[in-house]
């Protein structure tokens, strides 16, 4: 290739990347200030003048126990001090002893008149001091009004003159894609501004003891990030800065989690209130209506949750829920899995009464419910296991006359341990009724049932005079 063709094709491609970047520029400039376009530079200094001031930096102190392997501040000790030190028994720290760890996070200030500040759980846990750098260096001292750990959200309050707060988002118009921006104190450095986009919506899995529905982002969050703020272009609280998943250096990997700003307010209403957060109980197990178990059930329906087993004097009974019900909203919040099934239910306040709305066969109906408390019991909308099948049972024809029982069906004679059925949910005394709504009373009719399913069966089953739903696969 000669020279002149060459300069030729240099001059191609630096074009290209000009109209690239123009192109870029112009999809970016949704959301910044004026003056900074009309000046031809985009620019986010003028909305991150009116919310940085609302994100603050919080220092805790927390006893925890000495040892050896630890400075007095914390900080682990390099080997080769420790190894001189071993030399000198009088200079180690004791083990058992007690000494005061430093941590360092971020916080949001989201009411500037009662000093609220929301921060994450993990940041202030077990906390002895808990103070607040704001943005202008004043330090103020915090008191914790709640903490909820099965959110990763606290509540603490300030009092300070000329406080700034931010504004929650409608999370309801954030979408995958939108432009966001990352605002904390990682590393415990000073408040530190990223820049990224939604990467996803309704994350979960990362703890499922958890009430996780988290948006993910490749704005770059660090340690000392948790509890800071992810706000849009506007300048709004998206939702607060939680956890990453990061590498052996513990740095961002461009895949980190906040808890939507909807789930927060949530959160800080039990808080405000009670200082925990007491969580409310439907009384029933669920899995979630995928389109080949609704396939099975006969409904017509793209999502929801379905009603697996009910709690005897549960909320749920009490309303007149019935297994096979497929739950769809709650006090006008759609319920599209069994996941938003158990996040709503768990922030409803007890002793609430709410409005059902579910479909049973084929038709919408609303029942009304008072809301339980839970007593220590993990009934709010646990999820069954839907996707098993039965081999490993022995079933026998029984019926009403000759067993006593309320329906007619198959006895759950046998269960092999650690079979596929036992792992299905099946258990020995079960009486199955149903397959798809259509009655069994003998084991041919409940095969051919299986068979006709083209990928899930809906099996119903009475145990302990109590209803069952337990969806199988085809083998």
């Amino acid at each position: 290739m000669n020279c002149t063709k060459q300069v030729t094709l240099v001059k191609r491609i630096g074009g290209l990347l000009i109209l690239l970047f123009l192109v870029l520029i112009g999809n970016f400039s949704y959301g910044i200030s004026k003056e900074a376009m009309q000046a031809g530079l985009p620019s986010l200094a003028s909305m991150l003048e009116k919310s940085t001031p609302a994100v603050v930096n919080i220092r805790v102190t927390k006893p925890v126990p000495a040892s050896a392997q630890f400075s007095p501040r914390g900080e682990k000790i390099p080997d080769e001090v420790r190894r001189f030190l071993e030399t000198r028994p009088d200079l180690m720290p004791r083990n058992g002893q007690q000494r005061l760890a430093t941590g360092a996070g971020s916080g949001v200030i989201i009411d500037a008149e009662q000093g609220y500040i929301i921060t994450n759980h993990h940041v202030i846990e077990g906390a002895s001091n808990i103070s607040v750098q704001l943005s202008d260096q004043r330090v103020i001292e915090a008191s914790l009004i709640g903490s909820d750990k099965a959110t990763d959200i606290a509540l603490l309050q300030i009092t300070g003159d000329d406080l700034v707060d931010i504004k929650l988002a409608d999370i309801d118009s954030v979408q995958v894609g939108d432009f966001v921006v990352a605002i904390g104190n990682p590393f415990g450095i000073g408040q530190t501004v990223t820049s990224g986009i939604v990467s996803a919506l309704g994350r979960a899995g990362l703890n499922n003891q958890n009430y996780e529905d988290f948006i993910q982002t490749d704005a770059s969050i660090n340690r000392g990030n948790s509890g800071g703020a992810l706000v849009d272009l506007e300048g709004r609280l998206v939702g607060i800065n939680t956890a990453i998943i990061s590498g052996n250096g513990g740095g961002s990997n461009g895949i980190g989690f906040a808890v939507p700003a909807d789930m927060v307010a949530r959160v800080i209403e039990h808080l405000e209130r009670d200082g925990e957060v007491r969580r409310g109980i439907l009384g029933v197990t669920i899995a979630t209506a995928t389109p080949e178990i609704i396939a099975s059930l006969g409904v017509d329906l793209l999502e929801g949750a379905i009603v697996t087993s009910i709690l005897p004097n549960s909320a749920a009974e009490r309303a007149g829920v019935e297994v096979s019900d497929i739950i769809i909203e709650i006090d006008d919040r759609p319920i599209d899995s069994s996941r938003e099934l158990r996040n709503t239910v768990g922030l409803i306040r007890q002793g609430k009464e709410v409005d059902l709305v579910l479909y049973r066969n084929g038709d919408k109906t609303t029942l009304k419910t008072t809301i339980g408390g839970s007593d220590g019991q993990v009934a709010y909308g646990e999820e069954t296991d839907a996707n098993q099948t039965l081999s490993g049972a022995k079933l026998r024809s029984v019926t009403q006359s000759t067993e006593g029982i309320d329906e007619s069906g198959l006895l759950v004679e046998h269960i092999e341990p650690s079979s596929l059925a036992a792992r299905a949910g099946l258990q020995e005394g079960d009486i199955i009724v149903q397959v798809n709504r259509e009655t069994v009373a003998s084991v041919d009719s409940f095969n051919a049932a299986i068979e006709d399913s083209e990928r899930f069966s809906a099996v119903k089953v009475l145990r302990q005079g109590r209803e069952m739903l337990i969806f199988v696969p085809r083998a």
